[in-house]
């Protein structure tokens, strides 16, 4: 059952949280209370935050001995089929940061380059779009999207019975096309090898298919509810609240998803880097996002995402591979065997990740990792390198 904090359309966005307790709530987890401010940052010893420095050194060493192979030139084209968006002409090797009650313990490589991050968009899309909830601009995620967006995308019997919870549980089964992608991701030339093969389109909400066409569509209605481009809501209500450089950048793919939105041009983002475009951020800031979400939602004693919000959208959907709302989830531990099951991802091609892991106050960024049981062996090591609660 949606809460009723979601339905209260006419209060102003700080009215909704005093209203809900929420303002008044730290929602931190036991021994976390270090932020850090804009362009700086505390390091801790590992012994200091209750850490094996040996062992945490060792998961550093294994981070920089599986670097991603992903090469923009040779891999995007082939896996991915006919490109629409920017592309950078290099990445950065390896790099990341560790942290332990908001505090680094552990940072290995450049970590101030913006890169893609592909998917790891996706949980930033699911944060933008809570946002929309608070302010009572979607009142519940139970709704139809057809009520709210007019534009054709939801005129069909069968889109039209597509929720806001439908989409952000990628079960939303959405028909149409895209800035010329079709969501049956059908054909090599468009599509490459992530192409699919032709299969029924069952109802929504009874069938769970990872599809990027259907995500750029959220992101597009999302845009409308709010009646801008979601960069500025992204960097307005979260990214300059919590510190993050003026340096990351969310795209879409031009003049292609370009829209008119309120009568002005907004060009819609991508929800990953599939086909170009997408979040390009450095790890660093990437961190501070990660931190933010392991405090369920609070900064400093300002909560800017609904705790109840990170609840829910880090619950498994019913038909989903552990997967909430646009995060990935290790309830049965078959992500990350090494990990809790309490942890969870954002999670991108090529090798990116932002770890929460909420039991041990962990966050691990790795920017550009090898493919396979690399995240998970740097878990096993992270997560053997806790000695006690620490500081």
């Amino acid at each position: 059952m949606t809460p009723d904090w979601l339905s209260r359309r006419s209060l102003p966005l700080v009215a909704i949280l005093v209203a809900s307790g929420l303002a008044a709530q730290t929602a931190q987890p036991k021994g976390t209370a270090y932020f850090p401010a804009a362009g700086t940052w505390q390091r801790k010893a590992p012994a200091e935050v209750g850490m094996d420095a040996a062992k945490l050194k060792e998961a550093v060493q294994w981070a920089e001995a599986h670097d991603s192979k992903w090469d923009f030139e040779k891999d995007q084209v082939r896996v991915f089929g006919k490109v629409l968006g920017a592309l950078p002409a290099r990445r950065a090797a390896t790099n990341g940061i560790i942290l332990r009650h908001g505090y680094i313990v552990a940072e290995f490589g450049d970590t101030k380059t913006n890169d893609p991050v592909y998917s790891v968009a996706k949980s930033f899309l699911s944060t933008t779009a809570s946002i929309a909830f608070a302010k009572g601009l979607i009142r519940g995620v139970d709704d139809p999207v057809a009520g709210y967006i007019h534009d054709g995308g939801y005129g069909s019997p069968h889109n039209a019975k597509i929720t806001w919870k439908n989409h952000l549980q990628q079960e939303s089964e959405w028909e149409g096309e895209m800035w010329g992608k079709d969501a049956n991701f059908l054909g090599a030339e468009e599509f490459g090898v992530g192409r699919k093969p032709p299969r029924e389109i069952h109802d929504p909400g009874t069938f769970y298919e990872y599809n990027d066409v259907r995500i750029n569509r959220l992101a597009l209605s999302v845009a409308r509810v709010f009646g801008k481009g979601l960069p500025g809501v992204l960097k307005e209500y979260i990214m300059d609240r919590i510190g993050a450089s003026n340096q990351w950048k969310w795209q879409g793919y031009g003049p292609k998803s370009t829209v008119e939105i309120d009568g002005k041009p907004v060009e819609s983002v991508s929800g990953g880097t599939r086909w170009g475009g997408g979040l390009w951020i450095n790890s660093q800031d990437l961190a501070r996002f990660g931190l933010l979400i392991l405090n369920k939602g609070n900064w400093e004693g300002e909560q800017l995402v609904s705790d109840k919000w990170i609840q829910e959208a880090t619950t498994p959907s019913a038909h989903g591979p552990d997967y909430g709302y646009l995060w990935w989830l290790n309830t049965r531990q078959k992500q990350w065997p090494s990990g809790p099951a309490s942890s969870f991802a954002a999670i991108g091609n090529g090798g990116n990740i932002v770890w929460i892991d909420p039991e041990h106050d962990i966050v691990l960024v790795w920017h550009w990792h090898e493919p396979g049981k690399a995240v998970d062996g740097m878990i096993q090591r992270i997560v053997a390198s806790v000695t006690g609660p620490g500081a």
